[in-house]
């Protein structure tokens, strides 16, 4: 659990993040807004790469409760297989997983760090489909 203080430096941070995005995309379509991929992941500070987890994770955690009655959806959809696949995961495990895997590889810095988390994480953690 964040302390206190750390939330409220990473409440900060997410602040700071989103002031950022809305001056550089200012009046922007959903076509304009740039894909986090890993160079901004690599440039950023550890407070806004928690920041933006923590904004991933809450709109797995809408979607999922939103296809929660539909068991379709809770099967194949991607927020429920994206939670099923991060259980477990802790927001400084995937933070450190996803800075060791764009060291790792550096030459796809131009990959989006919600791709990265789909293949790296989540998939290899879910039961084989059949």
């Amino acid at each position: 659990m964040i302390a206190d203080s750390g939330f409220r430096n990473l409440r900060r941070a997410a602040k700071a993040a989103c002031f950022a995005l809305v001056l550089t995309c200012g009046g922007a379509g959903a076509d304009e807004v740039p894909l986090v991929d890993g160079t901004h992941w690599t440039k950023s500070s550890d407070d806004v790469k928690k920041a933006y987890l923590i904004g991933l994770a809450n709109v797995v955690q809408v979607e999922a409760a939103y296809y929660a009655d539909n068991p379709s959806v809770t099967e194949t959809g991607f927020s429920p297989r994206v939670a099923r696949g991060m259980k477990g995961q802790t927001l400084v495990g995937v933070l450190g997983a996803l800075d060791k895997w764009y060291a790792a590889h550096p030459e796809q810095l131009q990959r989006p760090v919600v791709e990265t988390i789909w293949f790296e994480l989540v998939l290899p953690a879910l039961p084989p489909t059949k």
